[in-house]
């Protein structure tokens, strides 16, 4: 696992402690939710948290892994923000294990946390019977979207309720001159295909043998094999400019209509509200086959930098409780496309995937995490560099499975 010191030295500062702390800290909020929809929605949470007498400096930086830095960058160099966003995995354990970030425990234990958040979420922001940071959202990165007039003009007359069905319906796609499947070459979303190819024909049980356990004789069976061999048949039903392509700009070429599916995460829907198109009817979504299918679940937190000031602490403490709310829960989610971290919100002003989402989340046991939740960030990179090899080259599936089982006994 990366620490601290190893993070703090991609932004050209030595681990020599956090240094002195800044006499009067701003409640400044990171977070790297900077497009206009994710501004929105931000909002939404600021918006709530002022109205209970909050004070928000806004500090958006755009993308994840530089507002990440940034954040890193202030907390050890004394001059710590007063919260700051990370996804709900790994990448702030070491910031807990360096006792650099304030729990909110008096708040999670007082709303009753443990009662509704699902477990991959507690499993991260709980680390010895203390939290250290509140979930936002729930994501769901395997989803599978298509485009209605796709279907028709390629004449399917129903969404896939199987990967048999599936590939069924990319060759439809291909043989009507659409590309069948929208993609960004990229080596996060050659991983998003990975983990729903683990999910939807692995199921459950071999996806958390893999991932959760890392299981040696899981990864090298056969099982395994037909997963990595089914996500490496998707190459073919890609088109020739999806080295490099952002994902937004693959979820476009489904809103058009040039693309027939694309599988990415839920803030797709973004994109397809931006374009004033509306679930069920000029797009539809799956997010699984059948009623086994699992959940793959991630989203956002914001975690709280450690600070001895009592209006800080009351600040970080507020803003906690105020994103578990309810009413915040269901204005933020309805525009940032992921669903509420809890159950008993009224979701009825929610679109018909985000119902579709909520109505699985009942059903815990197909609560899992993505690969981040059970990996360390470098089993999780080792392991996407081989998946991106593998696609992107004749690499034998069998030298796949030993570069995977390689890659995930790294305790690096």
């Amino acid at each position: 696992m990366y620490n601290v010191c190893k993070v703090a030295a991609v932004v050209l500062l030595a681990c020599a402690g956090t240094g002195a702390r800044a006499a009067d800290p701003k409640p400044d909020v990171i977070h790297w939710w900077t497009s206009s929809s994710e501004a929105a929605a931000v909002r939404t949470i600021a918006d709530a948290y002022r109205k209970q007498g909050g004070v928000w400096n806004d500090a958006a930086i755009a993308g994840a892994d530089q507002a990440r830095a940034t954040a890193i960058n202030r907390i050890v160099g004394g001059n710590p923000p007063m919260a700051a966003q990370f996804n709900t995995t790994k990448q702030f354990t070491d910031l807990v294990e360096q006792g650099m970030l304030n729990n909110v425990d008096d708040v999670a234990k007082r709303e009753g946390w443990d009662k509704f958040l699902p477990e991959p979420i507690l499993n991260v922001i709980r680390v010895k019977g203390h939290y250290y940071a509140v979930p936002v959202n729930i994501h769901m990165q395997a989803w599978i979207w298509y485009s209605k007039a796709a279907f028709k003009k390629a004449g399917i007359a129903k969404e896939p309720a199987s990967v048999d069905e599936l590939f069924a319906a990319l060759d439809k796609m291909k043989a009507a001159g659409i590309v069948p499947l929208a993609h960004g070459g990229q080596a996060w979303q050659e991983n998003i295909l990975f983990l729903a190819m683990l999910a939807h024909v692995g199921g459950t049980d071999l996806y958390l043998k893999v991932l959760r356990e890392r299981d040696p004789a899981a990864i090298n069976s056969e099982a395994f094999k037909k997963v990595l061999s089914t996500y490496k048949r998707l190459q073919s039903y890609v088109d020739s400019g999806a080295p490099g392509r952002n994902w937004n700009d693959a979820t476009a070429m489904v809103i058009s209509g040039k693309a027939g599916f694309q599988i990415m995460g839920d803030w797709a829907k973004g994109e397809f509200s931006a374009a004033k198109m509306t679930a069920g009817k000029e797009y539809g979504c799956v997010a699984g086959f059948n009623a086994r299918s699992p959940y793959l679940i991630q989203g956002d937190a914001f975690v709280f930098p450690k600070t001895s000031n009592p209006q800080q602490v009351k600040y970080q403490k507020l803003l906690a409780s105020t994103i578990v709310a309810p009413t915040t829960q269901v204005a933020f989610n309805k525009l940032k496309g992921s669903i509420p971290i809890r159950g008993d919100v009224d979701a009825s002003s929610m679109d018909e995937c985000a119902r579709t989402g909520i109505a699985i989340m009942k059903d815990r046991a197909r609560h899992v995490g993505i690969g981040e939740v059970y990996l360390t960030p470098d089993q999780n990179g080792a392991m996407q560099d081989v998946l991106t090899a593998f696609w992107n080259t004749k690499m034998p599936v069998e030298k796949a499975q030993k570069g995977i089982a390689a890659a995930l006994r790294s305790e690096q």
